[in-house]
């Protein structure tokens, strides 16, 4: 898939509907279209911070990658203020 200049790529909408739906104990309970896109958006905005955070404990750390430590370091504040 070419993504274009500008363009954001977020979660397919298929992958969040499973998601949700192996996760809800409630065989009734439906999910709306526009919560879908709601949810496919909280995760974007969750997996671009935890990246940006992770980056900045790498610099912080003077390592020139971001590898899992830095991601297993910024995770437990990354879950509360989410």
């Amino acid at each position: 898939m070419d993504q274009k200049e500008g363009e954001e790529i977020g979660f397919p909408k298929g992958l969040v509907s499973k998601l949700l739906s192996e996760n809800i104990k409630d065989e009734k309970m439906k999910v709306s279209a526009d919560a879908l896109l709601l949810v496919a958006e909280l995760l974007n905005v969750f997996v671009r911070e935890a990246a940006a955070r992770a980056a900045r404990q790498a610099q912080d750390e003077e390592i020139p990658v971001v590898d899992i430590e830095q991601v297993e370091k910024i995770l437990p504040q990354l879950l509360l203020d989410f």
